[in-house]
């Protein structure tokens, strides 16, 4: 009796989920368009319609006409049954971001990195801070939070309590979970900070329609996500797609990871600002504090650099090496994975490729395989420089939707 019991509930929380997914990614809907998209019968969507409906979870969003009937009332995921902290661990900021489940944008708040390797305790203590400042700015209590999810540079190891490895920041194994749960009783989840952005691509933005998808972000660091079937394939220990870390130029630039060559040794942001530097024969390029190599102002010096391009031979001869190992480093992925879709996003990423796209492309399909290149299209990421907490946040829905509703 017990495993009887236990399977019609297991099967009542599946039948759930199906309802929940479907209202949230395509909704409004109405009951006769759930009926049709998920193959349960009318029976049982009105009955969990309806206790989705006393729950809170779902409410009423206005009605359209239906055919010779009576109006289709449509549902929809009601936004203020609860909200979702989205945490970017950027390598010049913390951002953390507050958001109905409609992923409206309430509150922000944001904390300058000013040292390249950062503490793992200066971060843990800007997320608290962006915790109680955002909620207090926007009025939410503490127990109406989903979750917070957290995207951050390098491998997150998962288990029992989430540790981070990430080897430009010289953090090994850091136990972040356990260091965040010392100062919130809020459930926290943590991934990679550009399948976060992944995410919330393939939810949202660029991605959404799409079946293999390869999301690039590039920031001060470089990375990706590769997602199939809206799945991210992460390997043995979710290291897989760190595509900055792939080799460009054998024995070329030393990347910050220790290695030579790696791609994000030249299309990283810093790596960037560098090379405009010794472009411009050592002298300090615009928009960086004198004798600094990274801080919070590298935006302002990508800024500067494409804004320099018309007037400056160094600036323009820059950006044209940039292009290039873009592109070529977007052929490896389309080689490599032969998606239909190749997102470029990230704070530099949108900067560099709001002007570099169509150079981009070029270079691209000269170092690609004609087949699938002719199959893929490269465009820039839709949700601009908050993908990432936006994708974070993303992490407590998906469990909200696989379970159910259940909180």
């Amino acid at each position: 009796m017990d495993a009887k019991r236990a399977t019609v509930r297991d099967m009542r929380r599946r039948n759930r989920a199906v309802l929940l997914s479907r209202l949230y990614h395509d909704g409004p809907l109405s009951r006769q368009d759930l009926t049709g998209a998920t193959g349960l019968s009318a029976a049982s969507v009105s009955n969990l319609v309806g206790e989705m409906l006393e729950q809170g979870l779902v409410e009423e969003a206005g009605a359209v006409d239906s055919d010779g009937g009576r109006p289709r009332t449509l549902l929809r995921v009601r936004p203020g049954y609860g909200y979702l902290v989205g945490v970017d661990v950027g390598e010049t900021r913390v951002r953390v971001e507050l958001f109905d489940l409609s992923m409206t944008g309430l509150a922000k708040a944001d904390y300058p990195i000013e040292s390249a390797r950062p503490e793992p305790e200066t971060v843990v203590r800007h997320i608290l801070a962006g915790l109680d400042a955002v909620t207090a700015s926007a009025g939410v209590p503490r127990d109406a939070l989903l979750g917070v999810g957290v995207g951050v540079p390098g491998v997150v190891e998962q288990g029992e309590s989430a540790a981070v490895h990430a080897q430009t920041l010289g953090w090994e194994a850091v136990p972040l979970e356990a260091m965040l749960r010392a100062g919130t009783e809020a459930r926290l989840y943590f991934d990679n900070g550009a399948k976060t952005l992944g995410r919330a691509e393939m939810w949202f933005g660029a991605g959404r329609g799409a079946r293999h998808v390869v999301i690039a972000l590039v920031g001060s660091g470089v990375g990706a996500a590769v997602l199939t079937d809206g799945v991210s394939y992460r390997g043995v220990s979710s290291s897989a797609s760190e595509w900055g870390h792939t080799t460009i130029v054998y024995g070329g630039r030393r990347c910050r990871c220790g290695a030579d060559g790696c791609l994000e040794a030249y299309v990283g942001a810093e790596a960037v600002l560098d090379r405009w530097r010794v472009a411009r024969r050592g002298r300090p390029v615009p928009g960086r504090p004198a004798g600094t190599v990274t801080g919070p102002d590298e935006e302002g010096g990508i800024a500067a650099l494409v804004a320099g391009a018309e007037r400056s031979e160094s600036a323009a001869r820059v950006l044209e090496e940039t292009a290039g190992y873009l592109g070529a480093g977007i052929a490896n992925l389309i080689n490599l994975f032969n998606p239909e879709r190749i997102v470029l996003g990230g704070w530099a990423g949108l900067a560099l490729g709001g002007v570099l796209l169509p150079r981009i492309r070029e270079v691209a399909a000269a170092h690609a395989l004609r087949h699938p290149y002719g199959q893929a299209s490269i465009e820039l990421c839709r949700l601009g420089p908050d993908a990432v907490s936006v994708g974070a946040a993303t992490l407590p829905v998906a469990r909200l939707l696989s379970d159910g509703g259940s909180r």
